[in-house]
């Protein structure tokens, strides 16, 4: 898992790695795909979402009481509740019936009269009911038809409430599909790592970040340093995007490059001047795009911001301003130990300052799990303030 094994030369600048990343995913794009809702969270809507059901779809009774006619008192005449039909009943001036929250309210009806403001004597009820209080109309929140979200809304939880209640089984979303490759002898994917092991940080890290950025993660697949393993693994994937973590930098069981080459890629970026995360790969064929992160489970983080963020980003259109938290002052001084390069240190923000927690080195996540952000520190020191690159999840 050899990540910072000296500078490469002709490395890209961080900003400009994560502006190519960003307009690689706005030039592919992603094809939108019909799925069921439990498969379309974190995805892009691909079209308008319409209600093919209005809400309410029904008159319906907006608490337990009485639905009623006309002026007090009411002669109470029977009984509703939710999830019963109303056919043939309905309510004449003087009329009440019992009702549940959410029952279909019987033609005729006025208004609802809540129990605690109810009184019935002798099967006579009477009360104040306003006229059209406590009932839901039909088509009053959203009208059969009616445009709720335009293409291009992130689908969240409470999106993927509201499709199901205006009656839609699936959505066409954008999802990218991705890949993940962890390589590596020493890497065991569970349990304590025996002599010379050492356990996969990254394999679990990884799909949260997919799923944030707006992708799918499809599978996770743990290799040896094979090379023909490698090259198998990368013609045999149908994802969109194909994330390999450990074989990024230039050691002797570091094939990517190789495989990639073998491959006809076009590289756009071999390396970053950033720190940690410096072994980055960005390259693609016309079917798949290629994202090499180095093996250091923090370096792998950094680097999943740089390229791998921005790459998802753009294939579904979400707003490059989602991923940052704007700017703040850093606090303390940050010193670089390599010229040329920017800094990704691990914050959190507390008076509108950004104070760095530490535990940021490359092969530690401790740092990480205790921050909001990574402060992007340029070559020439903070200045003023910093960029603020949010860490998912924060």
């Amino acid at each position: 898992m050899a990540e910072e094994c000296g500078r490469h030369q002709g490395a890209t600048s961080w900003s400009r790695a994560r502006e190519l990343a960003r307009g690689l995913g706005e030039r592919r794009g992603c094809a939108a795909v019909d799925l069921p809702l439990e498969r379309a969270l974190g995805g892009r809507s691909a079209e308008d979402l319409k209600a093919l059901v209005g809400l309410p779809a029904f008159d319906a009774s907006a608490m337990d009481g009485y639905a009623v006619a006309g002026p007090a008192p009411w002669r109470l005449t029977g009984t509703q509740l939710a999830g019963t039909p109303v056919a043939g009943l309905s309510l004449t001036a003087g009329e009440a019936v019992e009702i549940a929250t959410g029952a279909r309210v019987p033609k005729g009806t006025e208004s609802v009269l809540p129990y605690e403001q109810a009184e019935v004597v002798d099967g006579w009820v009477s009360g104040e009911a306003p006229p059209g209080r406590h009932v839901r109309w039909s088509g009053e929140e959203t009208a059969p038809g009616e445009t709720v979200l335009e293409a291009g809304a992130e689908v969240t939880p409470a999106v993927l409430g509201l499709a199901a209640s205006l009656g839609h089984d699936t959505l066409p979303v954008r999802l990218p599909t991705v890949e993940v490759l962890v390589t590596g002898d020493e890497i065991t994917a569970d349990g304590l790592p025996g002599e010379g092991a050492v356990r996969d940080a990254i394999g679990p890290l990884l799909p949260g970040v997919v799923t944030w950025a707006g992708g799918r993660p499809v599978r996770i697949r743990h290799l040896g340093d094979a090379q023909d393993d490698l090259h198998e693994a990368l013609i045999g994937s149908e994802a969109d995007v194909v994330v390999v973590c450990g074989s990024s930098s230039k050691g002797p069981a570091d094939h990517l490059r190789a495989v990639l080459a073998g491959l006809g890629t076009n590289v756009l970026v071999d390396g970053v001047a950033c720190r940690p995360g410096h072994p980055q790969l960005l390259a693609h064929t016309e079917e798949t795009v290629f994202v090499g992160l180095p093996g250091n489970p923090n370096a792998a983080l950094v680097a999943s911001l740089t390229l791998l963020v921005p790459l998802l980003a753009g294939m579904v259109g979400r707003d490059e301003a989602t991923l940052g938290l704007g700017r703040a002052p850093l606090v303390g001084e940050v010193r670089g130990r390599n010229t040329g390069q920017t800094r990704l240190v691990a914050v959190r923000v507390v008076d509108g300052r950004a104070e760095p927690v530490g535990h940021d080195r490359p092969g530690s996540l401790r740092g990480a799990a205790l921050a909001q952000a990574y402060a992007v520190v340029p070559p020439e020191g903070p200045g003023t303030d910093v960029e603020l690159l949010r860490l998912p999840g924060s």
